[in-house]
């Protein structure tokens, strides 16, 4: 009898080990299923453009010079029409991340900058200058520098930055949306992202 008692118990703890070690072997597969899964799909994310944009403006570009001390002036100047298209993206492949597969934590540790292209296309017109004060090289980089920082004060006044930050947002909630239907943990930096909406606070 006690042969067959000892039997059964010892079948009964194989069986029971078994099993424990097949269930420690099926989550640690899962995990590192789900570990790959996050990690690939930060790595498939390419350049978002978020944000693009249209400024025009018209330049009235003058320029004068003395001849012969105060006796002669000699002016030259032209109409300038500025079409710029604008376009602000995010490389997103250039996050950089951590994930912690004991805690189940995918950690956000910076998010690149934006990048802004400003193209302007530059049309001149009623161009007048004589002998003495001709337009040169140096006058249409002139006028080129001067197009640059206006447009690069309207971007600032505009909500184009505004607009593509909540883009952006917009498209970091997929991870959360990844993480959290994985059981897993996302924070930014040391920030948890508990909810979408949480992503609306941090400093990104």
């Amino acid at each position: 009898m006690r042969k067959i008692l000892f039997g059964v118990i010892i079948t009964l703890i194989i069986l029971f080990s078994f099993k424990y070690c097949g269930e420690k072997q099926k989550d640690k597969i899962v995990l590192q299923e789900s570990s790959e899964l996050i990690q690939e799909q930060i790595k498939n994310v390419g350049k978002l453009v978020v944000t693009e944009g249209h400024f025009s403006e018209v330049f009235n570009y003058k320029n004068s010079k003395d001849i012969f001390g105060d006796y002669f002036t000699s002016e030259k100047k032209a109409l300038i029409v500025v079409n710029a298209e604008v376009t602000i993206a995010y490389d997103l492949s250039k996050i950089e991340f951590e994930v912690d597969d004991v805690n189940k934590t995918l950690t956000i540790l910076s998010i690149p900058k934006e990048e802004i292209k400003i193209s302007p296309d530059l049309e001149y017109y009623d161009i007048q200058s004589d002998f003495f004060n001709p337009f040169e090289a140096k006058d249409y980089n002139e006028i080129k520098k001067i197009v640059k920082v206006s447009l690069d004060k309207k971007l600032e006044a505009s909500d184009l930055k505004t607009n593509a930050k909540n883009r952006l947002v917009s498209e970091l909630s997929k991870f959360y949306i990844l993480t959290n239907s994985l059981g897993w943990t996302l924070k930014y930096n040391e920030n948890p992202v508990s909810t979408i909406d949480a992503f609306q606070g941090l400093k990104l």
